[in-house]
């Protein structure tokens, strides 16, 4: 499966414009693959839930439907949702015919800039079907704990993805968790972080992509772009088969 990385600096708060932007960028390159964007993509890391928040088949879902139509892919782009009157960090999941196949919900809101003042807390982890890979799903913060991963790892997912609005300060974390991740679970690992500034942060990219040992396939420092790799199944059982370490795993 060819799993393309998009990775771009949004115009804050300004979901018309990006959708601009995002026309822009993806082209025929990017066609019958699995296309991954950043968290929040259309509007930056906003605490304005209220004002941005939108249904699951509002504005972001019909752009992206759209493109995964358009360009017969599959898409793993971020929302902010509005579900009743409660408002979440979601990850949509949306197949090559345009359709919601499923909607991750953050876990872990990032307290420390308090986005658990505004954003509710999603309650379940998520494995989507994406081209024969079973893809665990997980949002920015997510990454800092293990034990969402484990429970991927427990169900021997082949990809576990992460899409991120992180800074620069601490992006040398960004890049050994997205490492640590992929060895510990023995599976392709996938992050997607955005470039750019907002008013408060800066955001320098290190989108990547992990192999099941650890090995970076691919990486985009802080320009713009999308990069895309090639990632295999059967290398993940390979490599579980040759050192089938997650056997011996005890979930404490």
């Amino acid at each position: 499966m060819k799993v393309n990385l998009v990775q771009y600096s949004p115009v804050w708060e300004d979901k018309t414009e990006n959708i601009k932007i995002l026309r822009g960028m993806i082209d025929e390159k990017c066609k019958d693959s699995l296309i991954i964007f950043p968290e929040m993509t259309l509007t930056g890391f906003t605490m304005k839930a209220s004002q941005f928040a939108e249904g699951l088949n509002g504005l972001s879902f019909s752009f992206f439907s759209e493109m995964a139509v358009k360009y017969n892919s599959e898409i793993l782009a971020g929302i902010i949702e509005n579900q009743e009157g409660k408002y979440f960090n979601t990850l949509l999941s949306i197949n090559r015919k345009g359709e919601l196949k499923s909607a991750y919900r953050k876990i872990h809101p990032f307290s420390y800039s308090s986005e658990d003042k505004h954003y509710s807390r999603g309650e379940n982890p998520v494995i989507a079907e994406i081209m024969g890979f079973k893809t665990g799903l997980s949002v920015c913060y997510d990454l800092r704990f293990p034990e969402l991963y484990r429970v991927y790892g427990k169900e021997r997912v082949s990809l576990i993805v992460n899409i991120a609005n992180w800074p620069d300060t601490r992006i040398d974390h960004w890049r050994t968790l997205l490492k640590a991740r992929a060895i510990e679970n023995q599976c392709y690992v996938a992050g997607v972080n955005r470039t750019g500034r907002d008013p408060k942060l800066n955001y320098p990219g290190f989108s990547s992509i992990f192999d099941p040992m650890g090995k970076e396939l691919i990486t985009l420092d802080t320009e713009e772009g999308i990069v895309g790799a090639e990632i295999n199944k059967d290398y993940v059982d390979e490599v579980r088969n040759k050192l089938p370490f997650l056997r011996d795993m005890v979930l404490i």
